[in-house]
């Protein structure tokens, strides 16, 4: 499959990592408020891991109508929710509090001891509230995003155009399987940002310029995007 030589997409730099919080939340926000104004209910996509967490608590504080918003995670570990590596727990405390304990939460997580026992029933309720308004995604220094791996096992269908809305992922280095919404689903997104941090982030967006889409997933998402870069 190879990849889109002239993926296009904004960057935008920031003197500081707390610069960077406060603008990209802000971001999130008015995209959120403008779709509000002409579609009675929007989702916004968000990852886990660490570097969000500043983002977040800006973007709960936001005034918005957070009672027709609907939240979910891009992509999640296979692990319960009081698990230090859950992200449904990070988003919990860190997002759906202030205003924004009125939204809802779409969760990409039921207790199974693998995820394709209930991906189905999963999709089902996801489905039904796509496309995504707003996505925010983060990429690895291997170049992927959400959990669409370099080298996982099912890769292909997790770029497929045609892919389903949910991937079950096991990749080398990952201690638990994963899922993902597809590349489809994160592009067909109505606006989409993605937040890096650091000079090696930087070089790897860079890098991926041209890569095959299976060598840099990122690339699946990129186009008409906004990357948030700070040191």
């Amino acid at each position: 499959m190879a990849g889109d030589q002239g993926v296009s997409y904004d960057l935008q730099t920031y003197p500081d990592r707390d610069m960077l919080a406060m603008d990209l939340a802000n971001n999130l926000a008015g995209d959120l408020r403008s779709i509000l104004t002409h579609e009675d209910r929007v989702v916004l996509a968000v990852p886990g891991g660490t570097s969000p967490g500043p983002v977040f608590d800006v973007l709960c504080a936001a005034d918005l109508d957070w009672d027709r918003v609907d939240v979910m995670l891009t992509d999640e570990r296979w692990v319960p929710e009081d698990s230090d590596r859950s992200n449904t727990r990070l988003i919990r405390e860190r997002l759906l509090v202030d205003r924004a304990a009125k939204a809802r939460l779409l969760p990409i997580y039921a207790p199974a001891h693998e995820p394709e026992e209930v991906l189905a029933e999963i999709e089902v309720q996801i489905a039904n509230a796509l496309p995504l308004a707003v996505v925010l995604l983060g990429m690895g220094t291997d170049m992927h995003t959400a959990s669409i791996f370099p080298g996982a096992d099912q890769l292909a269908e997790a770029l497929d155009p045609h892919a389903p809305v949910l991937v079950a992922m096991r990749a080398p280095g990952a201690p638990e399987p994963r899922v993902t919404l597809s590349a489809r689903v994160l592009n067909e997104a109505m606006r989409k940002h993605v937040l890096i941090f650091g000079d090696d982030k930087r070089k790897a967006l860079e890098n991926a310029q041209g890569k095959r889409l299976e060598d840099a997933p990122i690339n699946a998402v990129l186009s008409g995007a906004i990357v948030h870069w700070a040191e």
